[in-house]
């Protein structure tokens, strides 16, 4: 398959569509890795970092730490049983949840935004994989994750921007969804 291809079928396949029978194996889950570690950086600060989340313990303590999260932040106004259920149920409907984290270059050398991009280029050279796969993948970004430095045992300089949620599925491909490129693009 090209990696035309490959970009175009991209999609992303939610938790609820999971076979959460089906483990994903290790070495899926290190193939992930090593290809996201190959993302380009400027001046080679290789921002990205990653907490495997594979065992089903460790995807019920995600599952309890979100579950929490939501119910000790949402205002009751706000507060959704069902939300919170969902928070909780995610990760235990997943083969695997990779938190997608960033350490900051200390010395500053490249501004934020550009290891952000980064980090973002190494998810999505994980996509791809799992694109090739035939591995369901979905980018979550909840409060919960995105304040979750504590849980994960983040360092100083880092800091989470979401969870990677994987997961064997058996869903039909889906057409793409793209308004042509000649309406975002001006040629000077």
């Amino acid at each position: 398959m090209s990696i035309s291809d490959l970009i175009r079928r991209r999609r992303s396949i939610f938790p609820k569509s999971y076979l959460s029978e089906r483990p994903i194996e290790t070495s899926v889950i290190e193939l992930l890795l090593e290809n996201a570690n190959w993302a380009p950086t400027h001046r080679l600060t290789e921002p990205w970092r990653f907490v495997v989340f594979h065992s089903g313990e460790s995807r019920q303590q995600l599952g309890q730490y979100l579950a929490d999260y939501y119910r000790q932040t949402t205002p009751e106004e706000q507060f959704s049983a069902e939300k919170m259920q969902k928070a909780g149920e995610n990760p235990l409907r997943a083969g695997a949840v990779i938190a997608i984290c960033m350490q900051r270059d200390p010395a500053a050398a490249v501004p934020e935004f550009e290891e952000i991009a980064a980090v973002a280029m190494a998810v999505q050279n994980m996509w791809l994989t799992c694109t090739e796969l035939g591995l369901g993948c979905y980018w979550s970004t909840p409060k919960g994750a995105l304040e979750a430095s504590s849980f994960l045992g983040l360092t100083e300089g880092q800091r989470c921007l979401g969870l990677f949620y994987l997961g064997w599925h058996e869903m039909p491909e889906l057409p793409g969804k793209r308004r042509p490129v000649a309406e975002k693009t001006r040629w000077r």
